[in-house]
């Protein structure tokens, strides 16, 4: 019988020292999981030239092109959507090439032509692919829309310039305006309403007038 009561004794306090031991080793690694502080932000003087106008900035070293654009510069055209790079909204182009300004961060591009949606054209003189859209209904709710045009008018440059895509079937031959190749090239705008149809007149429109 003694035996018996200790053995239940170091059984007992075998069960209490193991759950007090796994709850000691939980404790550090809920400390770890906790956020580190951010820091005080590295100023940085930049000059950006965005439609065709200078802009002397000290902003974070951190600050993206979009936030840039939207938030020191007042430029809401372009949109933060996803804010991942995966939308399109916030399209842009830099020396005409199309950039998600989401991705990149604004020190990066000092020295660059950046052109937003506000650079195209004014109400009183819209850009061609503006007027496209309208006529052909490629923007309904309307919050994709700037990143659609300005990808839209890039698109349409590279297939003059002869870039091609994963589409283009004869590398050796002059790039095909076709709606595949429409499509391919605008597959990282993404629009909600399912415009898509419409957008591909619009620009298929432009192209023939361009040509």
């Amino acid at each position: 019988m003694p035996i018996s009561h200790d053995l239940d004794l170091n059984r007992r306090d075998l069960m209490v020292g193991g759950g007090t031991l796994a709850a000691l080793t939980a404790v550090p690694a809920v400390v770890q999981a906790q956020p580190s502080p951010a820091g005080a932000p590295t100023l940085m003087k930049v000059s950006l030239t965005v439609n065709g106008q200078s802009h002397d900035l000290e902003i974070d070293t951190r600050t993206t092109l979009l936030d840039a654009l939207r938030e020191h510069l007042h430029l809401t055209g372009s949109k933060k959507g996803c804010d991942h790079g995966q939308c399109g909204a916030c399209t842009v182009t830099i020396d005409d090439r199309r950039v998600n300004s989401c991705l990149t961060l604004a020190i990066m591009n000092e020295g660059m032509e950046i052109t937003t949606i506000e650079g195209l054209g004014t109400p009183g003189n819209l850009h061609p692919m503006q007027e496209a859209f309208i006529r052909h209904d490629g923007y309904q709710c309307g919050y994709c829309t700037p990143g659609q045009i300005c990808s839209g008018v890039a698109v349409l440059s590279e297939i003059k310039a002869g870039i091609p895509s994963h589409v283009t079937s004869d590398l050796t031959q002059p790039i095909t305006l076709s709606e595949a190749e429409i499509r391919e090239r605008m597959s990282g705008n993404i629009c909600r309403c399912g415009a898509y149809s419409n957008i591909v007149e619009a620009m298929t429109e432009v192209a023939g007038r361009q040509g």
